[in-house]
């Protein structure tokens, strides 16, 4: 389990797919995501793949709220 600081903002639903914690010179720490780990959330609760990839793009990573949003990152996986 990552310790995840009080002060990060996280995406609710998505607690399996976080890989870490991000650090930015002169910014607040965020939580960072695996983007594949996230898709697999998505479908596990009955979207299919292209539901999900819709959902994710418009609905997850086209939420911003504020210098502390999460990061998704795409893996090689």
């Amino acid at each position: 389990m990552i310790d995840i600081p009080d002060d990060c903002l996280t995406a609710d639903g998505f607690d399996d797919a976080i890989i870490g914690v991000g650090r930015r010179c002169g910014q607040p720490d965020i939580v960072v995501y695996d983007v594949s780990k996230a898709l697999d959330v998505l479908v596990s609760q009955g979207m299919t793949e292209d539901e999900a990839d819709e959902y994710f793009d418009f609905n997850v990573v086209g939420a911003w709220v504020g210098e502390t949003t999460p990061m998704w990152v795409y893996t090689d996986d």
